[in-house]
């Protein structure tokens, strides 16, 4: 028998699974972990407590429950949140906590000094990718800046897939799709590192290996076999981040396919034939060579759910939470009473791009309650993501298909509202494992066990949720953008206050 391991880190919880060839799972674990938030605007994980020991722990469990031979599984997957940006000293051994990926924007400053030293245009047209707080290259400049020693001591910079990966393996490597986003210190033509725009933020030498998703990296060592009970000797991939694995494992296959992740954030992938740069979005070559990756993502999302839950909702036991909150929010209309959100609590990524950029609950009187605010509350994050299906279509690349998976898939509330507010159908697959189920499909790609489109197979379509588009949601989206505009001189002031 051939089986194959995926296993991915997300922002509060891992996940890992065992499937066979046929794509049927075997076994299946999940850890739960925290995002930790030393400073406002700050986001860490541990890389040993919330990575490693995530992946050890997991590996274990699936081993125990599938009681298989760890000498029958072919390829071990990884991916994780991302882009990271994380020190490590020449043994590997991480210098301080991992800065995570965009809802972390300590390098405002540092991304402000870089645009206009280098310039916004020639960035975007040499990196593919405006800077923003996405961006790893700020994030090792701010390093440099502020905590020298660490920068000095640092023999590379690692992303969380490239971490795990050199624990299994000793090997330091990355994927194109992950490097596209250190900008600007990742040459979109030339597919290579470089430092041609700046060498004031490290030698690239410092950097890792650059490689795609499904080429093998190394095999997991012996030091790694002892810790986590898997053979040594077996195959590792490069990996990816979470969300590119999370497009895999819904059938997101050729140009026109688009996935729409309900996580901690929203994250947004459009496969296409053709780079599409465009400041208000992100790039990156795609996980296989000739296609390319159009992204996009809000800042907080399940995040701001999960907020709501913990002030709002302490009397009801957290694993039934969300199900109550849910059904007094089916009580409310579509509209929540007037009620507008804007759902900007840690800053917002595309496609406006405003760190500072702050939360606000409009509308209020003493006749909404609870389900009312919930509503406007998925609401918000719905017509945040409304703006993002907008600039799509503005440059020409309204999807074909658009795959949606995730957490709040199960939220039916949520997911109608992004159909209405954004106009778009969406499909939803058989298996809503998520980034864990695509791992292990990249891992029995990567050793030819299946084929690119064997995916829609593993994964067949389940159902979908058709748009109820209204004059309702289109007023709605307008004062939505407008109180956003109105409010954002003031946002700002209290973010610079704060």
């Amino acid at each position: 028998m051939q089986y194959f391991l995926g296993i991915d880190i997300g922002t509060y919880e891992s996940k890992g699974v065992l499937t066979d060839k046929e794509g049927d799972v075997i076994a299946s674990a999940t850890h739960p972990h925290k995002m930790l938030v030393p400073e406002p605007g700050w986001a860490e994980h541990r890389p040993e407590e919330d990575w490693w020991n995530d992946f050890v722990k997991i590996t274990k469990k699936i081993l125990k429950a599938s009681k298989i031979n760890p000498d029958d599984i072919s390829c071990i997957a990884t991916s994780a949140i991302g882009p990271c940006m994380l020190p490590v000293s020449y043994e590997g051994d991480p210098l301080m906590n991992a800065v995570l990926y965009g809802v972390d924007t300590r390098a405002e400053k540092e991304i402000r000094e870089l645009n206009e030293e280098l310039g916004e245009e020639k960035i975007l047209q040499n990196c593919g990718n405006a800077l923003t707080s996405q961006s790893v290259g700020p994030k090792i400049l701010w390093l440099k800046k502020n905590c020298p020693e660490i920068y000095k001591k640092a023999h590379k910079i690692l992303s969380s897939t490239s971490y795990l990966v050199q624990k299994l393996t000793g090997e330091s490597v990355i994927d194109h799709y992950t490097a596209a986003n250190f900008t600007p210190l990742y040459d979109i033509k030339s597919l290579k590192w470089t430092d041609a725009l700046t060498k004031n933020i490290i030698e690239v030498e410092r950097l890792p290996k650059l490689n795609w998703t499904t080429e093998i990296a190394g095999y997991v060592s012996k030091a790694a076999s002892n810790e986590t009970g898997l053979a040594t000797g077996t195959p590792v991939t490069v990996g990816t981040i979470d969300a590119a694995a999370e497009a895999i494992s819904v059938g997101v296959c050729g140009a026109g396919d688009m996935m729409m992740m309900y996580g901690s954030t929203i994250f947004i992938i459009q496969v296409t034939n053709e780079k599409i740069i465009d400041g208000r979005l992100w790039y990156a070559p795609w996980l296989f060579k000739d296609l390319h990756g159009s992204m996009a993502g809000l800042a907080t999302s399940g995040t701001l759910t999960h907020w709501f839950r913990d002030n709002f909702a302490k009397e009801i036991p957290k694993d039934k939470a969300f199900e109550i909150l849910a059904a007094e929010a089916s009580q409310s209309p579509p509209g929540s009473k007037g009620l507008i959100v804007l759902p900007y609590f840690s800053g917002e990524r595309t496609p406006i791009h405003d760190p500072k950029a702050r939360g606000a609950i409009f509308g209020l009187d003493l006749t909404h309650n609870r389900g009312d605010i919930f509503r406007a509350f998925l609401e918000g994050i719905a017509m945040g993501t409304a703006q993002v299906f907008e600039t799509y279509e503005a440059i020409g690349q309204k999807p074909k298909k658009v795959m949606a998976v995730g957490g709040g898939t199960k939220n039916n509330i949520w997911m109608q509202a992004t159909s209405d507010f954004s106009k778009i159908d969406q499909v939803v697959s058989e298996k809503s494992t998520g980034a864990s189920y695509g791992n292990a499909f990249l891992a029995a790609l990567a050793v030819g066990a299946v084929s690119q489109r064997d995916i829609t197979r593993w994964n067949p379509a389940l159902s979908k949720i058709k748009t109820q588009h209204s004059a309702l949601h289109a007023e709605k989206n307008k004062l939505f953008r407008q109180l956003y505009e109105s409010s954002k001189e003031i946002a700002h002031a209290v973010a610079g206050s704060a």
